[in-house]
């Protein structure tokens, strides 16, 4: 099992770079940064947690400008996102921050993909809330080709483009894709453009169902000629006894959210979670 964290890097907040040193230096595996592009002032689409939009969702920093910093202040840490909203991003755009900060982290980096809950905010970077699935497919599977290729093209529904040159090329081949949600789809997406599932909401309550939901996907890997599908868990429980009950239940990297505030609560929490986990 790998212990990592997750974490809303914002403008008041704990900055990203001191953030990453001090997980490192208290032997955390890795650190996704989550991200939202804005949040649209009409509040039409609820929040999925319930109750008021929390600040941090407001305040974030762009995730690829803040894993630089935090790449830039380790040497082993993996750093990523937990996740990009790639159906609000350019594909050709993104694949080049991909590579370029798994370049400059040495081959660090891991890509958590995902497709966002906050229609108006899909709308406002002109994707249709409806086939957002479908987008999101297409972009991810335009980004590896770019990755690999040296001409790559993709001629999709949603995504076209000619033969390109795209550079630099990433340093892992590929960074590893987590494709992130709970849907009653989300298998068939990790199976066709990911190398891993980025879970949610996984407690003492469904942990038993999402066992048998694993197990399954795991099936349908090895069905497809594909390896074991590695599996992470984003807002990870840690109270005594739930990281035996999560390795039990096929996920391989606990991902620990991390409250958005100063150093010194941040840091404290990290300690905790050191010595828990320890």
């Amino acid at each position: 099992m790998q212990f990592g964290l997750c974490y809303f890097p914002t403008d008041y907040g704990m900055q990203p770079d001191a953030l990453a040193a001090a997980a490192e230096e208290r032997g955390f595996e890795s650190l996704l940064f989550c991200e939202h592009t804005h949040i649209p002032v009409s509040r039409k689409s609820p929040y999925p947690g319930g109750g008021e939009l929390p600040r941090m969702y407001i305040h974030t920093y762009d995730p690829f400008v803040a894993c630089t910093a935090a790449a830039a202040a380790t040497r082993r840490l993996k750093i990523g996102t937990g996740v990009c909203l790639v159906v609000e991003r350019d594909p050709i755009t993104t694949a080049k921050q991909v590579a370029s900060v798994d370049r400059l982290s040495g081959g660090r980096f891991l890509f958590g993909v995902g497709a966002g809950w906050n229609r108006e905010e899909m709308a406002n970077h002109g994707t249709d809330p409806r086939v957002r699935m479908a987008i999101l497919h297409e972009r991810v599977a335009a980004m590896r080709r770019i990755w690999r290729d040296e001409q790559p093209e993709y001629h999709g529904q949603y995504v076209d483009f000619d033969p390109i040159w795209s550079y630099p090329k990433p340093i892992q081949a590929p960074p590893p894709v987590l494709v992130g949600g709970m849907g009653p789809t989300v298998e068939d997406r990790i199976l066709a453009v990911g190398d891993g599932w980025l879970a949610q909401s996984v407690t003492r309550d469904n942990i038993d169902a999402f066992a048998e939901r694993a197990d399954k996907l795991q099936r349908r890997a090895a069905d497809a000629g594909r390896d074991r599908v590695p599996i992470s868990l984003f807002g990870a429980s840690a109270a005594d006894g739930m990281a035996e009950r999560y390795a039990a239940a096929g996920i391989d990297r606990c991902l620990f959210l991390l409250p958005d505030a100063d150093d010194t609560e941040v840091t404290h929490k990290l300690d905790r979670l050191a010595q828990r986990l320890g």
